[in-house]
């Protein structure tokens, strides 16, 4: 975990790898959860029977199972310690590169590309790569606006 004191610090690290995650295991639970959750039922990602004769020999994780991972990926890499609290702005660009292959293990790396000022506070993007492990190629490349309030 990389803790920044102030922005400050934030400011002085752009350009710099902040961190790695933890693995998260994407398991058929969760990707079940997820499928509940949003109305996502489709066979590739909950049927691993008909999937098992699919593209990929079993169930996949959703794109969008992969992207909410941003959260807990971001909270394991950084922290800032003079904000009273931060917020996910949305996103610039995502591009979903490789599938999540049901119990696979993946993990976050999260590179500091820039922070701007904004009142009480400032805005900071964040390169986000979700690579599966063993995977030749990162599952998802994702450039994540947060905003820290004072």
């Amino acid at each position: 975990m990389t803790t920044f004191p102030d922005f400050d610090a934030l400011r002085a690290a752009v350009g710099t790898e902040i961190g790695v995650s933890e693995w998260i295991t994407v398991d058929q639970h969760k990707i079940d959860l997820f499928a509940a959750a949003t109305g996502d039922h489709q066979w590739i990602h909950v049927d691993s029977g008909r999937a098992a004769d699919g593209p990929y020999g079993r169930t996949i994780a959703h794109g969008f199972l992969t992207l909410a991972l941003l959260a807990p990926i971001s909270q394991q890499v950084m922290t800032v310690d003079n904000a009273r609290m931060a917020i996910n702005y949305g996103l610039n660009k995502v591009r979903f590169i490789s599938p999540v292959l049901v119990d696979s293990r993946v993990h976050g790396k999260v590179d500091l590309t820039a922070v701007h000022d904004i009142t009480d506070g400032v805005e900071v993007k964040r390169t986000i790569t979700i690579a599966a492990e063993g995977a030749r190629r990162p599952a998802c490349v994702a450039e994540h606006l947060v905003r820290y309030l004072t």
